[in-house]
């Protein structure tokens, strides 16, 4: 037995367990929510990212543009671009958020954020952080939140998963005990999984929702699984009028396709991983990953961002111009009803699942022979400018 190799290795997970003590104690900090009412100008930024992040993004702000055109000529809201965060930038600095980056992006209100790249085995690239998950730690936003909706098959879930634990918060710091033994951690905390079953819970309560069903794996996994399921079963005791069931992650899957069962659910809050997994099989349902938006909620900070990563082999065989802007389009409209414009949102939801799911004048399909980003957009555009566009989507729901 190498006790040498086991001596550093808890000196290792010493130091782990007591940063996330200290993040422990960050959360218990008393912190208000954001109020945007009162905010003149609300500060949006723009980030492009890698890959295909720049098409999308630059379709993305014009449809924002459209928008809020009113509130942006007012100076009621302003947009902010901000560079750099890029692969190349964040591998030359070695930083998963270059510090430059970083203060500009807190110097914005909401982030609407195209997809970045995450080295990974056999990339050129050093072995950085995810962007990602280092936004979500330093920005403390906590909840990611994906909606999925397909009219025509009665589908119509919010999924509210835990950003800031779990597997994910700690996947850069396992550690090879010896060459034949690899560990990783997973964390899970009363603090964070009271918040992100509150927000879920409070979300059913607000919109008429009657059943929240928690997502794990608490059967194998049983004490970080397990305090997961305990604390949200104990917060459901809080919201009587709500129905609260749990599954395990791999029958949840097989759920989802199920067409008997499916309808039944509506709002789920479950941990990081299962929350990654189920949401990228869920938004296949709504024509796949590139239309499916997703939220970062922080009580400060919030950032809105497409689901898909960067597809750099879509750049190679020059086919950016072709890569479908819906999921970060989708995003953009949570942006909008976060910042208390839920009109405007709606009308963007509405567009938006008329000329994908119904009319279909233009499809994307990520090759020539299909429509542009840019021409999707501009397709848009003029159906929200519609007078009637409130009363189309009506009929097509019947």
């Amino acid at each position: 037995m190498d006790k040498k190799a086991i001596e550093k290795a808890k000196e290792h997970f010493g130091k782990v367990l007591e940063e996330q003590l200290a993040r422990v104690e960050k959360i218990k900090e008393s912190v208000e929510w954001i109020d945007y009412s009162s905010l003149k100008p609300i500060r949006i930024g723009i980030i492009g990212g890698d890959g295909i992040g720049p098409y999308i993004s630059k379709e993305s702000r014009s449809v924002l543009e459209y928008l809020l055109a009113g509130e942006i000529s007012s100076g009621r809201v302003e947009l902010a671009t901000i560079k750099g965060l890029t692969i190349e930038n964040r591998a030359r600095l070695k930083k998963a958020i270059p510090d430059d980056v970083l203060e500009e992006i807190k110097a914005c209100h909401v982030i609407l954020k195209g997809p970045t790249t995450t080295p990974r085995k056999g990339d050129p690239w050093p072995n950085v952080e995810s962007a990602n998950v280092a936004m979500r730690r330093e920005l403390d936003l906590f909840a990611n939140v994906r909606p999925v909706r397909v009219p025509s098959e009665g589908i119509d879930w919010i999924f509210f998963r835990e950003n800031t634990e779990g597997a994910y918060i700690l996947g850069s710091k396992g550690t090879h005990v010896t060459e034949d033994l690899a560990v990783d951690f997973k964390v899970i905390t009363t603090q964070g999984t009271e918040r992100i079953a509150r927000l879920a819970f409070n979300y059913a309560r607000e919109n008429g929702i009657g059943r929240v069903t928690i997502v794990t794996k608490a059967n194998v996994v049983k004490t970080s699984d397990g305090k997961f399921l305990d604390i949200c079963q104990r917060i459901a005791e809080e919201y009587p009028g709500i129905e609260c069931d749990d599954w395990y992650i791999d029958i949840m899957t097989a759920k989802l396709v199920d067409p008997k069962r499916r309808t039944q659910f509506r709002v789920f809050v479950l941990p990081n991983l299962y929350g990654d997994i189920l949401t990228d099989e869920a938004a296949e349902f709504q024509g796949g990953v590139g239309t499916a938006g997703s939220a970062n909620i922080g009580k400060r900070y919030a950032m809105f961002e497409a689901i898909h990563g960067s597809a750099p082999r879509m750049v190679r065989e020059g086919r950016a111009k072709y890569a479908d802007p819906c999921s970060l389009i989708r995003a953009a409209a949570m942006l909008v009803k976060h910042i208390g414009f839920e009109d405007r949102a709606r009308r963007l939801e509405m567009a938006l699942e008329i000329c994908s799911q119904f009319e279909k004048k233009l499809v994307v399909t990520g090759r020539p022979g299909g429509a542009t980003g840019e021409e999707f957009s501009k397709y848009l555009m003029e159906t929200l400018s519609l007078d009637d566009l409130e009363e189309q989507w009506k009929r097509y729901q019947t």
